[in-house]
């Protein structure tokens, strides 16, 4: 089952935990609108992560676990931001999930 949203005059068919149906559907605005289900206030640190997590899928054309994002992360921004504890507290409570979500991205495959 899914629904749909209207942002910017557009609709946005989400599935049903609120994840894209159509990745080119993703704008700054329906990021936000996202965000805001999810309770983070996205700040220039948050989008910082989500195009890094949007340059992840294009490469490898899959939505990075944990231990990914953490790595990569880290070789694209430097060891301070590429740890679990900074990627916490930017998306609780399961940070590839969350960004995930809000970068337009599926699920990854192994986030519950």
């Amino acid at each position: 089952m899914s629904k749909s949203v209207t942002i910017e005059g557009r609709e946005i068919a989400l599935d049903k935990e609120g994840y894209l149906r159509n990745l080119d559907d993703w704008s700054p605005a329906v990021a936000e609108y996202m965000a805001e289900t999810e309770g983070v206030e996205l700040t220039e640190a948050h989008w910082e992560v989500l195009k890094l997590m949007q340059d992840f899928y294009r490469q490898f054309e899959l939505s990075p676990a944990m231990r990914p994002l953490v790595k990569y992360v880290g070789q694209q921004l430097g060891a301070d931001k590429g740890r679990s504890i900074y990627l916490m507290q930017l998306f609780p409570p399961s940070p590839a999930r969350v960004a995930s979500k809000l970068a337009g991205l599926p699920k990854p495959t192994n986030c519950l």
